[in-house]
């Protein structure tokens, strides 16, 4: 009967494999066929088909791909490539610069590069190695041998322990247990902790020795490997004494890799599925390289920069040759050509000159911006470990890092995924109230506390109320207590035996230690250890009956029925006999499943309660029971038999034959239990809707379960309007309900809306319906997506990722089925939890708590995201105001391609003397205190979509650049004239002082520019902004001032010395630099006042609770009297300089920042005002 059902299902005859048809597996054959213990038939030509190994790969490279596949990866970087043109050309042909000045750097950025990257994919294999090398039992020539993870192949018999998990998908074939069942948990894939029963076929599971089964003889054949986890359909034949038995397999015969073997000794399975073909393997994403929005504009500024380098040098060339048309310059009496110059192709000595110029100015192109933003994600992300606030005591587990590319990436953040299990709760159910017979009990101290008293009245005790009534019948409290300690499906665990027929019922009252209930609910976990806490204490099920200790007086109930929780009916029922030999249902379930069928009892009161207990965010259900005479009885055990043994319509007449039984009933009373959610996590959620983050919610969770859970955590608000995409059964279905949603929020356009879809609404929705269903979660204010696979969770979030809009998203979720979701979004995050470490190892961040989020976006995000944008847009800046004047000295000098700076100056501009402050601003610049972010979540949106790095500010600062660059250039051009005697030995400047003059004038004024930018001064900030400026003077003189014997040429010996020596020179320094920078000065004063940005007003408002700079020129520590020269000059032009306000440094004491502990806040000086 089982046979023919289970293959009646697929339509089809038994022999037949033609339901395997329709899948589109990577494989040449629709099934598999696997021999048990390898044993190939002897007969004809079979030739084995080949399988995947049994390792797992989470790494990108390996040994012998790394340097290809990284040089490729790092070339696609215009910079990279665009310098490594520049680097060949001028080893090709005869250029104004070295080849070391732009291979040197190249070769720098590449290495530390790779270095990075290789240590990040090291770790990775490492972590592989773990998981490949960890060892496993297989049963091999007639014995059980002990061997690798990765040395399992299909077909092997693999044995596996109580907690251990599956190495590779296993059709289980016997167990501990007579009937070759076993129970499980499937946390880290679908998140789900609750405990599931897999069964053995009857005739393999009597195999429960290594030598019955090596003399096994059987066949699986099944499809081939698929992402589904909800999905197997397969078929084994046993061949006993020459005869054949054909079984059905389907997923509750599947033991899937990573999933954990529970309240089992042991179980025997044949490997069908192995390595990256395994469930899990296949739902995980391949491992991509992510790249930052900051990247992406980086790279389109870079194509931009790259144009005007072309236009400049293309400008220069013609310029070149249209000047030369003249003879007199064309071939001056000085500069003779040779006869091969003379010769030489016109076409090709312009190709020469174009190359030449576009080297003379390639470093418009800042390679060292690469260097810098590197160095700065890496000793940037130390900040998340170094910080406290990051910090679980408890656990004691930092944040972590293990990818630092994606910093700035934490400010961006538009959409969160979160998973529920383990990142938005603790997986820990609590029993809180219950309804008894209308009247509202507490749980105080393990006692049931009717609501009003206190532990201590002296009829408070459920003891008192309980036996009171015991001695003579069943009181109604007793019986609720009864109905929830044998209403269930809960399996029993003891350390000593495995089984349940021998359980130690010796052990007092059943307050065993060693006893640990499995469930399939976890609410029916936590309703079974509350009534022992209350004095009933479910002793165990044998199958056949139910033990049960009321107060110490232990009491048998055969098991007749149980009739299993299904979504339609949302309730479950045992049908028992008493002790006393009565024949009683009881049923629990959801309320709008038990009260209309109730009858009798407090129904009103109950509804009341049912409804008080889900405002407090309590998951409830409902209790009820029902005697049957001996007639009822009978009949209800007819009509269940004919329905179970049904080959057609089964699910439909029992559910026919389940309604029929559960009506009539007694209304007992209500549970409320709360699934414990994490700390904080209300607030984290609230945070980050202010913050114009939406979040999204994709758990692999029940509905019911799920929209409890959102509820009580706030992600969805009891004034909001849920609507619901559930059970679609058709593409025609789910569309017409898409339309009715997207009319229903259009027409309630002012109430917040929340949606809830399901696994297999959203296939179709996907399927078909894309555009619609973006339109409906777009307009909804937070949107819950349950029994979810975990590559659902994935399209998910490339839906978004790939909308019009290509919003930034991240993912958060503690297991296994979140890795797809985690490696799809912008930025990956695990939970530090109790489902393994694969998402953490999969991740790109890692915190121990969901209620870390809000700081590490809100803050650090923050933090990352201003420092780099303004890191990049400054780099552009000051190479703007390098080359350019570059540029305008070729007008005065024929275009001969003379360079303005010596080699040295041009080498160590980026390197050396203008590198050092704008990494020390990325690594410690604080707009505002980390404090007034995190209680102002709101400031976040001044950054969103990459609002820094819009063109405009792009735009800004290349203008900027440009406009200094006259300055600097005709500035010094100016002072100097036709005949002005500059020195004061009446000598005239020559051409590497006028150079020597702008480069000076150049490094002085992009640093004291960086010096305006920044607010938050620290020590280290002083010395490497004033120390730049002190290094290069010191550098110049030593380089000018001695004769190097290694120098090839030196040009620049004695000028800076000459150069220092002129009171007119030292005066131009200061007259340029003054004249580039006050303007920038005037322009930041006007801007703040009359048109300030949020951020400045959070600045305002900070300065006056106390905390004062003078946006960054009057910063001042403990005991200052006042502000800087500078400072006060700008205060007094605006009258709003206050010494008695101006002086501010943290203390332990003080009570607006003592909560604030972590690296960031390094320094006494804060966020300035002016």
């Amino acid at each position: 009967i089982w046979t023919g059902c289970a293959l009646q299902c697929f339509d089809l005859p038994v022999p037949s494999l033609a339901f395997l048809q329709g899948f589109d597996p990577p494989h040449q054959s629709d099934t598999r066929t696997v021999y048990i213990a390898n044993r190939f038939p002897q007969h004809g030509h079979y030739i084995p088909q080949r399988f995947a190994d049994n390792r797992i790969i989470s790494s990108k490279y390996t040994i012998w791909n790394f340097v290809p596949k990284n040089l490729f990866e790092q070339f696609r970087r215009i910079a990279n490539f665009y310098f490594l043109i520049i680097f060949l050309v001028q080893l090709m042909i005869d250029t104004p610069t070295s080849p070391v000045t732009s291979g040197l750097p190249l070769f720098f950025v590449i290495t530390v590069t790779a270095i990075k990257q290789g240590y990040e994919d090291w770790l990775r294999h490492k972590a592989d190695n773990e998981v490949n090398g960890a060892p496993v039992f297989v049963v091999r020539s007639g014995s059980l041998v002990q061997t690798r993870s990765k040395n399992i192949r299909v077909g092997d018999i693999v044995r596996v322990a109580k907690d251990e998990t599956f190495p590779a998908d296993l059709v289980l074939l016997s167990s501990d247990r007579a009937e070759g069942t076993c129970h499980i948990t499937t946390a880290s894939l679908d998140g789900e902790t609750n405990l599931k029963t897999h069964y053995a076929v009857p005739e393999t599971a009597v195999c429960q020795s290594v030598s019955r089964l090596e003399a096994l003889q059987a066949v699986v054949e099944c499809q081939q490997p698929e992402a589904d986890l909800y999905r197997f359909v397969g078929r084994i034949t046993v061949t006993q004494q020459g005869e054949e038995i054909v079984r059905p397999l389907g997923p509750e015969n599947l033991l899937l890799r990573g999933a954990r073997l529970k309240n089992t000794k042991e179980i025997f399975g044949v490997a069908v599925y192995t390595g990256m073909e395994s469930k899990m393997a296949l739902n995980y994403k391949c491992k991509s390289q992510k790249r930052s929005a900051v990247e992406k504009s980086m790279n389109t500024f870079l194509i931009i920069y790259l144009g005007i380098l072309l236009f400049e040098a293309i400008l220069s060339t013609i310029l070149k040759y249209a000047w030369q048309a003249e003879q007199k310059w064309d071939e001056p009496f000085y500069n003779q050509k040779t006869e091969q110059e003379k010769n030489s192709s016109k076409i090709l000595k312009f190709i020469s000159d174009f190359l030449a110029f576009l080297v003379l100015y390639n470093f418009i192109i800042p390679i060292s911006l690469y260097v810098t933003v590197e160095m700065q994600k890496f000793l940037g992300s130390f900040f998340i470990g170094w910080d406290l606030d990051l910090y679980h005591e408890e656990t004691d587990q930092k944040a972590q890092v293990n990818t630092s590319d994606l910093n700035e990436e934490l400010g961006q953040v538009e959409y969160v995924f979160t998973d529920k299990t383990g990142t938005l709760t603790e997986n820990e159910m609590q029993f809180r109230e219950c309804s008894i017979n209308g009247i509202k009990y507490q749980e105080i101290n393990g006692k049931l506390v009717p609501e009003g008293m206190t532990e201590d009245s002296p009829d408070g005790s459920v003891s008192h109320v309980v036996t009171a009534h015991a001695s003579t019948h069943m009181g109604k409290e007793s019986l609720f207590l009864k109905a929830v300690s044998l209403c269930h499906t809960v399996q029993i665990s003891y350390d000593q035996t495995d089984g349940f027929g021998d359980m130690p019922f010796s052990h007092a009252n059943g307050f065993s230690p060693q006893m640990e209930y499995y469930a399939s609910s976890p609410d029916e976990k936590a309703l079974v250890e509350a009534t022992k806490r209350m004095g009933v204490t479910f002793m165990g099920n044998n199958g056949e009956t139910m033990d049960i200790k009321t107060f110490g007086k232990s009491e048998k109930y055969k098991l007749l029925h149980v009739l299993e929780f299904d979504a339609n009916r949302r309730r479950m029922s045992v049908i028992l006999q008493t002790p006393s030999g009565e024949t009683v249902l009881f049923t629990k379930g959801a309320e709008s499943a038990i009260l209309p069928y109730a009858k009798s009892g407090e129904i009103d009161k109950t509804r009341l309660h049912v409804d008080e207990f889900a405002l407090k965010g309590l998951r409830t259900l409902v209790v009820a029971w029902r005697r049957f005479s001996v007639d009822e009885y009978r009949e209800v055990d007819r009509r269940l038999h004919e329905a179970r043994t049904a080959l057609q319509q089964r699910e439909e007449r029992l559910a026919e034959v389940f309604s029929f039984i559960e009506r009539d009933l007694e209304l007992l009373g209500a549970t409320g239990v709360e699934d414990k959610l994490q700390e904080k996590v209300q607030e984290t959620i609230e945070a980050l809707r202010l913050a114009g983050i939406k979040v999204w919610v994709l758990t692999g969770d029940k509905h019911e379960t799920a929209v409890s859970v959102s509820l009580s955590c706030g992600h969805f608000h009891r004034t909001m309007n849920i609507l619901e995409l559930v059970q679609q059964k058709s593409d025609n279905e789910c569309a017409e309900q898409l339309r009715r949603l997207a009319r229903r929020i259009k027409e309630d356009h002012v109430i917040q809306h929340g949606l809830v879809v399901d696994g297999a609404s959203l296939s179709l929705a996907l399927r078909e319906h894309e555009k619609l269903f973006m339109e409906v979660c777009k307009n909804c204010s937070a949107v819950l997506c349950c029994r979810m696979a975990p590559l659902q969770k994935a399209k998910v979030v490339r839906l978004l990722k790939t909308s019009l809009e290509k919003p930034i998203t991240l993912a958060i979720g503690d297991g296994a089925n979140d890795v797809s979701m985690i490696q799809e979004a912008h930025v990956g995050i695990g939970i530090m939890g109790k489902e393994g470490r694969q998402a953490v190892r999969n991740s790109d961040y890692a915190i121990a708590r969901f209620k870390f989020l809000s700081k590490l976006l809100l803050v650090h995000g923050h933090f990352y995201y201003i420092r780099i944008a303004t890191l990049v847009q400054y780099f552009f800046y000051k190479n703007v105001c390098f080359i350019t004047p570059q540029f305008l000295y070729q007008f005065f000098c024929l275009f001969s391609q003379q360079t303005l700076y010596d080699s040295v100056y041009l080498t160590l501009y980026n390197i050396c003397f203008t590198s050092l402050p704008i990494l020390v601003y990325s690594l410690f610049e604080q707009l505002v205190h980390p404090h007034v972010l995190q209680s102002k979540p709101a400031l976040y949106r001044d950054i969103s979509k990459n609002s820094m790095l819009s063109f405009k500010t792009f735009l800004y600062w290349t203008l900027l650049g440009f406009c200094h660059a006259f300055v600097f250039f005709f500035g010094s051009y100016i002072l100097m004239g036709e005949d002005t005697s500059l020195m004061g030995n009446g000598q005239m400047f020559g051409n590497w002082t006028f150079g020597t003059l702008v480069f000076t004038v150049m490094v002085i004024t992009v640093t004291l520019k960086l010096a305006l930018e920044t607010h938050f001064w620290t020590w280290i900030n002083h010395f490497v902004t004033w120390g730049s400026i002190a290094f290069y003077f010191v550098f110049s003189l030593f380089y000018g001032g001695i004769i190097w014997p290694f120098l090839h040429t030196q040009d620049m010996y004695f000028v800076f010395v000459q150069l220092l020596s002129s009171g007119s020179a030292w005066f131009a320094i200061i007259i340029i630099v003054i004249g580039c920078l006050f303007p920038d000065v005037i322009k930041k004063v006007f801007y703040r006042h009359l048109q300030p940005t949020n951020t400045q007003k959070s600045q305002l408002v900070e300065a006056h609770r106390g905390i004062s700079c003078v946006d960054s020129l009057c910063c001042v520590s403990e005991g200052s009297s006042g502000c800087a020269r500078l400072g006060r000059l700008v205060e007094r032009v605006m009258g709003r300089c206050d010494p008695v306000r101006g002086a501010r440094s943290w203390s332990n004491s003080d009570p607006y920042f003592s909560n604030d502990r972590s690296i960031l806040t390094l320094s006494p000086m804060e966020v300035s005002h002016c």
